[in-house]
């Protein structure tokens, strides 16, 4: 099994501001904004929450509930439910695809997804993050893949095999995405380590989830010890003794400022498995 660890979501780039952690400890995942694409917001559920005044509090106005959004990676939503066969998919193109092909992954392997979060609270009836909250990186879904479809080379056949998937942002804009490498990765019926289906979000803000080390900057993160390469093929964009600094039964990393998706090989890394396991059947 490989994972890969796949950033996601709001960042300093793309909508400029954290996805929420909610003050019941609930992580809202923002996916990035998007003015080519039709899917807003508030497609994403928590229908118990004012996502609207939320939104609008948060970024000063800039976005709303019915700001439209690159809905991708698609984990659920209140889309689900009409359209039939649907289930957990990623897509992925460019240069950040050909490092997902340049290292095999596909299926049996897992995407992680990870974001910028920071705690909300209300405070005289408006929304604002919490002062003196960190800024962290946060684990907030993932996906256990069970096919690969090369939508832009295959359309047609991709789309015999799963109707379901033309609603995806990767397949229905084809015009968009004309890269020859563009790619979806359609989730497994079943988990391999849940009850249920092979990908999802996790509700709530658990330590496991927590990438970032307390009182770093969010790119500095604290993993177990393992997870140092020493001899063996680390962490892709991660190569230098320089990232990895042994602190006990844990490592710190400094993560590298570019890059969409760290891979790891468990072929190397014999507790890998047995850690996502526990990820995703403590957090799911």
């Amino acid at each position: 099994m490989k994972v890969v660890f796949s950033r996601k979501g709001f960042d300093q780039g793309y909508g400029g501001m954290a996805s929420p952690i909610l003050p019941d400890g609930r992580l809202l995942p923002l996916p990035i904004p998007s003015d080519r694409d039709r899917t807003q917001i508030d497609n994403i559920g928590f229908n118990d929450v004012d996502l609207d005044a939320m939104l609008r509090d948060l970024s000063g106005g800039k976005y709303s509930a019915r700001s439209t959004v690159h809905f991708d990676p698609d984990l659920g939503g209140n889309h689900t439910a009409s359209i039939p066969g649907w289930r957990p998919a990623f897509g992925q193109s460019g240069p950040a695809q050909g490092h997902l092909s340049n290292n095999d992954v596909g299926p049996g392997d897992v995407f992680l997804f990870f974001g910028w979060y920071r705690r909300v609270e209300k405070l005289s009836g408006r929304w604002r993050f919490v002062p003196d909250a960190p800024d962290l990186h946060v684990i907030f879904g993932w996906l256990e893949i069970d096919e690969v479809l090369p939508v832009a080379t295959d359309r047609a056949g991709s789309l015999k095999r799963h109707p379901w998937i033309a609603t995806h942002p990767h397949v229905a804009t084809p015009d968009r995405y004309t890269d020859p490498r563009n790619t979806l990765y359609v989730a497994r019926k079943r988990s391999l380590f849940v009850a249920g289906i092979g990908a999802g979000r996790f509700r709530f803000m658990r330590p496991p989830m927590q990438l970032t080390l307390a009182g770093r900057t969010r790119s500095v993160w604290s993993l177990p010890s393992w997870f140092e390469p020493k001899e063996r093929a680390p962490l892709t964009y991660h190569p230098g003794a320089a990232c990895w600094e042994p602190d006990g039964d844990r490592v710190t990393l400094k993560t590298a400022a570019k890059g969409q998706e760290f891979v790891i090989d468990g072929k190397a890394y014999a507790e890998l498995e047995r850690w996502v396991a526990n990820l995703v059947g403590e957090a799911a």
